[in-house]
Formats: C-alpha cells, structure tokens, sequence
C-alpha cells in the first residue's frame, strides 16, 4: 500500500510539473467594471421588457420576465469569462466592444427583426470579434445572441434558425484563421452564397425574386434579398475592421501581416541606419519562428513582434556593437560603465516611443521591453567590477518587465542564444549546440526571467529543440570551387 501511495504521489508529482502555468488576467479598473456591468444589465432589459408589456400583467408573466433577465445576465458573464479564458491579456476596451455588438444586436432585433433576416443581424458582428478576439469568444457570442430573442411574438423558422447556426459558426471559426483582408472579402462572398443555397433547399424555391424596383427594398423573408443584403452588410464590416482595430486595440491576423511587412517606413529605416541590426532581427525571427511554431504558439504575432522588438536602437545605431565598422567603440571612449548601461536601457525607452509615435499596437509593443526583462548587463557589470566601483547590481539589470507571454518569452531566449549559436565552430557536434543553448536558457530560467510567461517545462524542451533545428539548417558547409582566369565558376 506504501509503495502504490508513493508512487501515486511520484505520478502527481510529474503530471503538476508538465502542466502549463495559470495566466494572470489582466486588471480591469472599477470604473470599467462598472460600465461593462451597466451595459450587461441594458442588454438584459432590451432582452425581456416586452415580456413586462403583456396584460393582464399577473405573477407568471413576472417570474417568466424575472427569468428571462436573469438568463440573459447571466448569459453576458458566461461570454466575458469565455473572452477572458481565451485571451487573458483582453482589455477593458475589447470586452466592452463584445458586449455592445450584443446589446446592437439586440436593439437591432427589436427594431428590425420585423424588415431585415437574423442571418444580416447577426453573422457580421460575429466577423468582427472572431478576427480581434479569437473562434471561441465569437462561438459563445453566437450562441448568446443566437438564442436571446428580445420580442416573444416573433417566430423564427426552424431551417432559417438551423442555416444561422451554421454559417455563424462558420464565419467564427474561419474568420479567427483568416489572414489576409483578400481572404476576408472571399469570406463576405461565399458565406452569402451558401446561405441563399442552404434557404433554396430547406425553406422553399418559392421564396426567390430580385428586389422590389419601385421601393428598392429588401423585403423579409425572400431569400435572394437576404443573401444580398448580408453579403452587403459583411462588406461594409470588413471595410469598418480598420477602424474597430484603431478605436478597441484589436490585433487581427491580417493587422499582424500588414505590420511584418519590410517595406513598412520603421523597419526600413533599421534596414538602412542600423543595419547590422536588422540582420540580427532577421537571425532571432529564425529561431523564435521556429521555437513558436513547435509549441503552437501564434506564429504571426512572434513574426511581427521580433521585427520591432529592436528598434529603439536606432537613437544610436554605433553605439552597438553589430552596427560598428571596428574602428571606434564609443563605449571605449566615455569609459563609463553606468553611462553604457544608461545608453542599453535606452534602446528600450526609445523603442516604446519609436511604437507609440508608429502606433504599433500594444502586443506588439510589449515586446520592445519584455525581451529584455530584467536581464543583468553583463559586460558592463563586469567593467564596473574591474574598476573596483561599489556597485548596485540593480544598477546594471533593464528595467523590465520580465515577459508576460510565450512568444516575449522565446523571443528572449532567441536573442540570447542567437549570438552564441553564430559564434560556435562549424565543426562543433549537435550535442555541444544543444549545451550552449541549454545554459543559456537555464540561465534565464534561474534569473526569474520566465516565471510570468506562461512556460511548461515540455514548451521550453521543445524550444531547445528548434533553436538547434535551426542552427544545424545555417550552419551548413559551401563547396569550395576551383578559380580559373575567367572566374566562371559559381
């Protein structure tokens, strides 16, 4: 019986470790709580007050009334506690967007469900959060306004509910994998196309006909006027996205693509100033790209977060040592360690001006001071040390904040370890490599540096692992050609 409690106690042991840290959410202020639950309380008003209209008004209609509040206030937690559970990081500003497409769509419903089909009231709003916040939060959201209806008196057809299930849920799940404004228009086309098929088929052939030419009005109900009409209002939704990305901080994937852009006027002048660390850049995208997409991590935003997360040293491109013919160090000249390390920490203050003057949205920004960390300024360090100065350690370490995600996690360990894999013999064995990455690593791990970022102990094996797939796929050998006279070789 020992042995069998030991061991289960050894299985315990092992499974807690390789599980994934809990994620702090981000704090929300009281005031905003405030708003969110005021607009959760107008949503449920909307939602039930007709049931408060019917007379006589006797203690059935009041519990049915009180009822209906009460589930559809409820139901507003349940998709702000989705939208957290997906995006831990969400703003106060994204959660108030959820929540007032949902009370639009439920005014809509009382205004318009009489002249315009779910299918146009519905399905766009679900566009919209699906690209800023992710399929799961724009399922709940569905399902939420898909089953609130605000006026009993209104019957939906079964098959028309059944076809607004199924291209919402649709739109939910391709529009959070959707990458490029193209794509998107694609979607705003078939979607509607499916829908007129799915209402030819299962509600009637009967219903079709153009649009009324003397009023120009789409009326209800014929199903050739409702696809038009929600193929036009989804267009409209993808022009709008834009805007909804400016005003609510949303990062879609074609935003994150439209950044990682090289032509874009930030990156191009690294290219130019600095470009030694650009080159740099290119090297950690490399490692961070691989690293990420071997733990499943998002791609697009490690991609477009490394292309930025160095820009700050364009205050001062000479003063580091990628950017430096090898003629003169500035730091040599000053020969000032505090003043070096003020010069590093500046890289980083800078960078998050350079971002907020390109308005570079915040996830993005967030990783111009998180690669760094807290991380200690080593060779200055050690300078001030030689020089005998009575020293702070604090003094020589980056302000911070440590990282807060995987991908400014690995984005830190794939500028710590993409010099010291560069500078390794090409002889060197895969065993020696996976060393040197090891302690690197190791190193952060033992610093506190990954304590917030939300790293299993199987992600950071996995992450050894792609730096050293990376490293063998660049350090590969070139055949050394014969010259001749007319050096036609190549």
């Amino acid at each position: 019986m020992k042995n069998i409690t030991s061991t289960l106690k050894k299985l315990f042991y092992l499974w807690r470790r390789t599980q994934v840290p809990i994620k702090q959410t981000n704090k929300i202020s009281k005031i905003d709580n405030l708003i969110i639950f005021l607009i959760c309380i107008l949503i449920s008003i909307i939602s039930s007050f007709k049931l408060l209209l019917i007379t006589p008004l006797n203690f059935s209609e009041i519990f049915s009334w009180l009822l209906t509040f009460t589930e559809v206030l409820i139901s507003s937690g349940i998709l702000i506690l989705v939208s957290k559970k997906e995006n831990p990081t969400i703003s106060s500003r994204q959660i108030i967007l959820i929540i007032t497409l949902l009370l639009a769509v439920q005014a809509s419903k009382l205004a318009l469900s009489s002249t315009i089909s779910p299918l146009s009231i519905i399905i766009p709003p679900a566009l919209i959060i699906s690209q800023g916040m992710g399929s799961i939060t724009a399922l709940a959201w569905v399902s939420i306004a898909s089953l609130n209806w605000p006026d009993p008196a209104i019957a939906i057809n079964n098959n028309l509910f059944f076809i607004l299930l199924v291209c919402a849920s649709i739109v939910s799940l391709l529009g959070g994998r959707i990458r490029s404004r193209a794509q998107l228009l694609q979607l705003s086309i078939f979607v509607p196309i499916g829908a007129l098929l799915s209402q030819w088929i299962f509600i009637g052939k009967n219903k079709i006909s153009l649009i009324n030419e003397q009023e120009f009005d789409f009326p209800k109900g014929d199903i050739f006027s409702d696809s038009l009409l929600l193929a036009i209002v989804m267009l409209f939704t993808i022009l709008f996205i834009p805007i909804f990305e400016s005003i609510f901080g949303l990062l879609t994937k074609a935003r994150l693509l439209e950044l990682a852009d090289k032509e874009k006027p930030l990156i191009r002048r690294l290219s130019i100033e600095a470009p030694g660390t650009f080159e740099h850049t290119l090297l950690i995208c490399g490692l961070a790209e691989e690293a990420t997409r071997m733990i499943g991590g998002d791609i697009d935003l490690i991609k477009t977060g490394a292309l930025y997360h160095d820009v700050g040293k364009l205050h001062a491109p000479n003063w580091f040592i990628e950017n430096q013919d090898g003629s003169k160090n500035p730091h040599d000249e000053i020969d000032d360690p505090f003043r070096s390390a003020k010069v590093l920490q500046a890289h980083v203050d800078e960078g998050l001006k350079f971002a907020k003057k390109n308005r570079l949205p915040k996830p993005i920004a967030n990783f111009i001071p998180e690669h760094q960390g807290t991380l200690k300024m080593g060779y200055f360090l050690h300078k001030a040390k030689e020089k005998n100065i009575k020293i702070n350690d604090n003094d020589f370490r980056y302000n911070g904040p440590i990282p807060q995600s995987k991908e400014t996690a690995i984005l830190m360990l794939a500028d710590g370890c993409e010099a010291a894999l560069r500078a390794m013999n090409i002889n060197a064995s895969d065993v020696e490599a996976l060393e040197t990455i090891s302690k690197i690593i190791y190193s952060r791990l033992k610093d506190g540096q990954l304590k917030d970022s939300n790293l299993s102990k199987g992600e950071i094996f996995l992450i050894k692992r792609a730096f050293l797939n990376v490293w063998k796929r660049i350090r590969h050998r070139r055949i050394q050609y014969p010259t001749s006279k007319n050096n036609t070789f190549s």
